[in-house]
């Protein structure tokens, strides 16, 4: 019965759900409609909304092609290829390499969401490459997977932005956090959190090995196409021009890469153990730089790595585009997104409340997949409306963090960065993750209800 279902829904996305590019056109239309009829504004109040927000997230943009593109680099080094390989050979059977990549996509996630989704799509590509008969398209499903408990971890923007506290966080609550913000011991490492991590953690290995097909219904990949196509350094050391001598020089590297850790190590000193994208980026690059041994050999690993970063550099302006016309306020200070968010609050009890802010911010993320843009748009309705109602302020922000991150099963604006690394299109893994979503929804609704 389960496997009939899961079947179900492989079948039905792969017959309706478009390309991502195309969805995200879909989208747009969708909202540029919805804000018109619901808020009351104009076409062109709309246009502007979307105009204003188009590149907003330019610097995030460049930031997540980044972690694409030099992540992959990284694996592609012999050092870290080896250790992939070797990790790659422990599962002998298709079900417990289902398990392996999904335990190590949700243990990298935890650590840093970027991190995590360009880890375990790389060492679930390896996988393919040595255990038989596993299904790739689920592979990678269960190594996008790991990304649902990203917001519960170390790398969790909103429990990271209320625990730096200030004037910004004051007044995106209305002031129900004061300036001095809520610490992370009673957001991550709450008890509520932390079961839901520990139950998601154990049990979604488990699911994704018993959505595995049966063998006749398997779509396994040649491992000769998961070659990475990786230029390579044919010229004789004899007939190298003093260019391309530097350019080949091992010194190169060492001289550089010493600049590069030697920031690294005064990061860490001066700031702790703060994953930003930035320094997630800064450590793939010189990470690579070095282990690559020379400028030349990086630089082809990083032509063949930047193939796939296309479609998140496309795609990432038309959602920050979205952004702008959900965000967007009428004359009386309305936005779509508020509208959504005050529909859960109105039906709100202090015992639901927790319950519906996690469901409304799944619901507005589908549309708003940033966990910077969810904050902006609901915290302002659903911090006050909680402390109205008697919630904890620290217990509703955790429950939008978990809205945020939940619907991203079935939103393939996070999965681009994994689907470029893998050569796969959205409609290939999102059937999976549909399973992935409602199981996780009711874990994380009854563990924020009864918790």
């Amino acid at each position: 019965m389960f496997k009939k279902f899961t079947n179900s829904c492989v079948k039905l996305v792969q017959n309706y759900l478009p390309d991502p590019f195309l969805f995200c056109i879909v989208l747009t239309f969708a909202i540029f409609i919805g804000g018109m009829i619901f808020t009351g504004q104009a076409p062109l109040a709309m246009v502007s909304h979307w105009g204003g927000g188009f590149w907003s997230l330019l610097a995030f943009s460049m930031q997540m092609a980044l972690v694409l593109v030099l992540g992959n680099a990284l694996a592609t080094a012999p050092a870290i290829n080896k250790i992939l390989v070797s990790l790659a050979k422990i599962p002998k059977k298709p079900t417990h390499a289902i398990m392996l990549v999904t335990v190590v996509s949700a243990i990298a996630c935890l650590i840093n969401w970027g991190f995590g989704l360009v880890i375990g799509a790389i060492f679930a590509k390896e996988i393919a490459k040595q255990v038989k008969g596993v299904d790739y398209r689920l592979l990678i499903a269960s190594a996008y997977s790991g990304f649902l408990l990203w917001h519960a971890g170390l790398s969790g923007s909103i429990p990271l932005t209320i625990a730096s506290g200030g004037d910004a966080v004051v007044n995106a609550t209305g002031g129900i956090i004061g300036a001095e913000g809520i610490s992370t011991a009673f957001t991550i490492f709450s008890t509520t959190n932390m079961i839901i991590v520990l139950i998601l953690f154990v049990t979604l290995p488990l699911l994704n090995a018993a959505m595995h097909p049966s063998p006749d219904m398997v779509v396994a990949i040649d491992a000769k196409l998961l070659k990475d196509e990786t230029p390579s350094n044919s010229i004789p050391t004899g007939k190298m021009t003093p260019a391309e001598k530097l350019e080949n020089s091992v010194l190169v590297t060492l001289l550089i890469s010493v600049l590069g850790f030697t920031y690294i190590i005064l990061y860490f000193a001066d700031k702790g153990f703060n994953l930003t994208l930035d320094i997630v980026n800064f450590i793939f690059m010189f990470s690579g730089i070095l282990l690559h041994k020379t400028p030349r050999n990086y630089l082809n690993a990083l032509m063949g790595a930047a193939k796939g970063a296309g479609p998140v550099m496309l795609q990432f302006p038309f959602y920050a585009g979205i952004i702008g016309m959900m965000s967007g306020v009428n004359a009386d200070g309305v936005s779509l997104a508020g509208l959504i968010s005050n529909i859960f609050v109105n039906i709100s009890t202090e015992v639901t409340f927790p319950a519906l802010s996690f469901l409304s911010a799944g619901v507005v993320n589908f549309f708003v997949p940033s966990g910077g843009g969810q904050w902006a748009v609901q915290a302002p309705i659903m911090m006050p409306a909680g402390a109205e109602l008697g919630v904890d302020a620290a217990k509703t922000a955790i429950a939008i963090a978990w809205g945020d991150a939940w619907t991203n099963m079935l939103q393939p604006f996070w999965a681009l960065p994994a689907l470029g690394i893998a050569k796969l299109g959205a409609k290939d893994i999102m059937g999976y993750c549909i399973i992935t979503l409602l199981y996780s929804g009711v874990i994380i609704s009854l563990g924020l209800v009864l918790l």
